[in-house]
């Protein structure tokens, strides 16, 4: 067992121990002679300008080209369907028959009121010619010659009435056969035969809508056409003729296989949502599309010159929630540069404002820089994708 030590001899021994620690660490501190610090690695994109075709992507949904909905102009007993439900038919085909026995009586009391008003015409025209014969040499009064000719223009206005109301039975009889108004695919019937149906009733028999071509209504906000608008107005996108190219993206995501064209664009703004419809008009020759189908839809609403595309990773955000990226200036020092985004097009942000062309932009290695310090830069391996606008 060791002796304690004295206690004159402690302070020094305590001394030497804080003296060997120090040198210990400060030996630990320095870095071996010639050895340099090591920058952080970061890999580099260099921006390069390109026309890119602007495109919005826009929620829409599907509405028939045509719709009519079948509804009786008269009343009576269904007797016939005469479709298949789920079919095509064509403007004109019989739909339905309702029981015309009841206007084919009145179309055949029509027509005997009708040479009824012309007998009584054809008389009233005798005694009114023989009355005014009679006049002249004053065989009969003036008077009774006056009543002879307002008798003939009194049968000719029955005779008009009759005609009439023979067009009118006609119409009706005609109406008992339900035709339809447009060519297309008719849904689900809503009445069966013996059914009564009234003239103009407010439920259906059936509706017909024509799906080739179909249409989509999509919405964009107010602010983004107002955006687009002011763009082209001030050259920085540009616009080629009236059509504009649409591209469709189905419900499970799979690529609608036939491009459409924008029909028309509203005139008004949806005070509710401050939104704006616009109409695109799409072939749908297989069928594919039907109406009230959610898609969403890709507008190429002009082509933006000077662009820049990044990757998506080469972008972040700041506390504002406004984009920035990251780029490695002359000197090897990191500056964080503010940059405008329109939108993004195959896994790449289209930069319009904020870089230059020939600037370095990190797109790796982001986690490990911040504004303000040196770094080694390193070239993308890849090569930057072929402008949009090309491919």
């Amino acid at each position: 067992m060791r002796a304690p030590l004295p206690d004159a001899l402690r302070p020094i021994a305590l001394a030497t121990a804080a003296a060997l620690v120090l040198g210990a660490c400060s030996q630990a501190a320095t870095p071996p002679a010639g050895q340099a610090t090591q920058l952080p690695k970061v890999t580099v994109l260099t921006a390069q300008t390109t026309s890119v075709p602007l495109a919005s992507e826009l929620p829409g949904r599907s509405a028939a080209h045509l719709a009519a909905e079948i509804r009786p102009q008269v009343s009576g007993i269904v007797q016939k369907r005469l479709f298949r439900e789920g079919s095509e038919v064509k403007a004109g085909d019989t739909l339905y028959q309702i029981d015309p026995a009841s206007y084919q009586a009145a179309l055949d009391s029509a027509l005997a009121s009708q040479a009824r008003a012309e007998a009584t015409l054809a008389t009233a025209k005798l005694k009114a010619d023989r009355y005014a014969g009679l006049v002249d040499i004053k065989a009969i009064s003036r008077q009774d010659n006056d009543d002879a000719q307002a008798a003939l223009l009194q049968a000719r206005a029955d005779v008009a009435t009759a005609r009439a109301a023979v067009q009118t039975a006609r119409i009706n009889l005609g109406y008992t056969r339900i035709t339809s108004p447009i060519s297309g695919r008719i849904g689900r019937s809503t009445v069966t035969a013996g059914a009564l149906v009234t003239a103009n009733q407010a439920t259906a028999l059936a509706t017909v809508q024509q799906l080739d071509p179909i249409y989509v209504d999509l919405t964009q906000s107010s602010t983004q056409l107002l955006e687009l608008r002011r763009r082209i107005a001030k050259g920085e996108v540009k616009r080629e003729g009236d059509a504009v190219p649409v591209t469709l993206t189905l419900e499970d995501g799979s690529p609608y296989a036939h491009d459409g064209t924008l029909a028309f664009s509203e005139v008004s703004v949806d005070e509710s949502t401050g939104s704006v419809t616009l109409r695109a008009e799409f072939p749908n020759p297989e069928g594919l599309l039907l109406p009230g189908m959610y898609v969403r839809a890709s507008v190429t609403q002009g082509e933006t010159a000077g662009a820049i595309l990044l990757p998506h990773q080469a972008i972040s955000y700041d506390a504002r929630g406004n984009a920035v990226a990251m780029i490695v200036g002359s000197d090897g020092v990191v500056q964080a540069r503010p940059v405008t985004l329109s939108g993004s097009r195959d896994g790449q942000w289209i930069v319009t404002a904020g870089l230059a062309a020939g600037e370095q932009v990190i797109t790796e290695g982001l986690q490990k820089v911040r504004a303000g310090i040196p770094v080694s830069a390193e070239p993308a391996a890849t090569a930057q994708p072929a402008p949009l606008a090309a491919r």
